[in-house]
């Protein structure tokens, strides 16, 4: 989002912040609206922005690194149509990230996990969104036990369960969230899958909660009943300053922007 527009869902223009009111604000591969996503440029500006967050992608490189980016290519942010996990980090880092975002980015690089986790502030932390499979998790416990973080400054989100279940038994002080995106049934047009088997499956695997998506938008009773069964939500992608109010006033706990 702009500066402007993230001090409003901040609601930095009325002097109170919705973090004060425990809903925390995550910015969606940095400040990714005025820099470019999953960059040290954009991470570093979300953080000078007053985030209380940042989420970032992660894949794995041919050779094993953890890097951060969205796409299964670089095709779109470098103009190589070529699968991510083919290319060896040394591959990956020659690719300019930043121009096709303005001339101001040019050479702007693919970071890595690493480089992203020093980035962390002081009672602030970072989403880990996994693009891949449970294969990162060997390599994402070597490099968050080398980055000495406390374990309330980094989260692991992915749509994968089987993944962020392996993440949460191998990482246990973690916090684990499931991302799932709803879809109203063609019939009654509720959403599916619905608040029961969603916290059912998420309860099991042992995760701190549900981070599901903002289209079409959740109700109060599927947030209740995700609350009752004691479990955190967030939402993504809210850019709008009133839904973003609707779902602070419906008791979410965090909303990616």
């Amino acid at each position: 989002m702009t500066r402007v527009l993230l001090a409003l869902v901040l609601g930095l223009e009325m002097g109170w912040s919705l973090r004060a009111e425990g809903v925390e604000i995550i910015g969606h591969r940095g400040a990714s609206h005025d820099a470019p996503e999953n960059t040290l440029a954009s991470v570093m500006l979300a953080w000078q922005q007053g985030a209380d967050a940042v989420e970032i992608d992660v894949f794995l490189s041919k050779d094993g690194r953890i890097i951060a980016i969205h796409d299964k290519t670089t095709k779109r942010l470098a103009g190589l149509d070529r699968p991510v996990a083919d290319q060896t980090f040394a591959e990956l880092r020659q690719l300019d990230v930043g121009l096709w975002k303005g001339g101001q980015f040019a050479g702007e690089r693919i970071p890595t996990l690493a480089e992203v986790l020093a980035t962390i502030p002081d009672g602030r932390r970072l989403f880990i969104e996994i693009k891949c499979g449970p294969e990162i998790v060997p390599e994402l416990k070597r490099e968050l036990d080398a980055a000495r973080k406390d374990p309330r400054q980094t989260a692991v989100i992915g749509f994968s369960l089987e993944t962020v279940a392996a993440v949460k038994r191998e990482l246990p002080l973690l916090a684990c969230y499931w991302v799932v995106e709803l879809k109203p049934d063609e019939t009654t047009g509720r959403l599916i899958p619905d608040a029961g088997e969603l916290i059912g499956q998420a309860r099991e695997a042992g995760l701190e909660g549900l981070d599901v998506g903002n289209s079409p938008p959740i109700d109060a009773e599927f947030v209740a009943a995700v609350k009752a069964a004691e479990l955190e939500l967030y939402v993504w992608t809210v850019n709008d300053v009133e839904a973003a109010r609707r779902l602070r006033d419906l008791g979410i706990d965090g909303l990616t922007t």
